[in-house]
């Protein structure tokens, strides 16, 4: 059962392909400081009996989140597929999901990490949330983690120069206009060429424009399925801009490995817990 938080978690569902199968969760929105540079925080904790697993699957963003565990802290890069992490036993994790400008101030380009996860130095971070999460008062612990993040990512995160403010309105655009389904579209309404929009998702996304603009309507198109069990499978692929059902489903298979009747008639898919 998930444990929402605030507007963040009700306003954006989206990456979430099994809510049932969620730990306890807590995501919280960045506070003004770091606007342009982290989208929001996300918190879970699980508590597992002996021998239990609990995979977690998700269709994560088109970006970069930097995660901190207990063994450490890592930058996660951007995926081309659903992912998962297996958890075992008891746990938790801090994340913060990235906006595109913050990327560079980590010292990597993103389309290196590509569905990779390496190490970031962070030593004095790592302590502070580990201290944080340690508490007996989970709500505290997470207020004195997420307030350790924003000190160490408001001295660490450069603010967004030209550039990076041009990556983050291109992802404004994709993930909040379900009309852009080319490149060319997403190009004209930044008022820039198409080579300039592939060379800004290139080095602040680290996927390709299409690819991202794919995955907001294939994240879009999974929820739908998981929320309105009436509404045709053809329907939602029009309503996203796909040329007709079957390309959806081929972007389920290739991306999801199931087809979206599959994915819809999984019972875990509910979303009432």
């Amino acid at each position: 059962m998930s444990e929402t938080a605030g507007a963040a978690d009700r306003l954006d569902p989206r990456g979430v392909l099994y809510p049932a199968r969620l730990p306890t969760f807590h995501r919280e929105a960045a506070p003004a400081e770091l606007d342009g540079l982290v989208r929001w925080f996300w918190i879970p904790r699980w508590s597992l009996g002996a021998g239990r697993t609990s995979r977690q699957e998700l269709l994560p963003f088109p970006a970069s989140n930097l995660v901190i565990a207990s063994d450490g802290v890592s930058l996660a890069g951007p995926t081309t597929k659903a992912s998962h992490r297996d958890l075992s036993g008891s746990g938790w994790a801090v994340g913060l999901l990235l906006r595109p400008a913050a990327v560079p101030s980590l010292g990597v380009e993103p389309h290196r990490v590509r569905d990779a996860e390496v190490p970031v130095d962070a030593v004095d971070l790592h302590r502070a949330v580990v201290a944080a999460m340690a508490g007996a008062d989970a709500a505290e612990g997470r207020r004195l983690a997420v307030a350790a993040c924003v000190a160490w990512a408001s001295v660490r995160l450069a603010t967004p120069d030209v550039d990076g403010r041009l990556a983050n309105a291109l992802e404004d655009l994709v993930s909040t206009d379900r009309s852009i389904v080319r490149v060319d579209q997403l190009a004209e309404r930044l008022g820039l060429s198409t080579r300039a929009v592939q060379r800004l998702a290139h080095r602040y996304i680290g996927l390709p424009p299409l690819a991202v603009i794919r995955r907001y309507r294939l994240q879009e198109a999974a929820q739908r399925l998981r929320e309105d069990p009436r509404v045709r499978i053809a329907d939602v692929a029009a309503d996203l801009g796909y040329t007709d059902q079957a390309h959806l489903s081929a972007d389920f298979r290739a991306v999801l490995g199931l087809t979206p009747s599959g994915y819809r008639h999984d019972p875990d898919t509910r979303t009432d817990g």
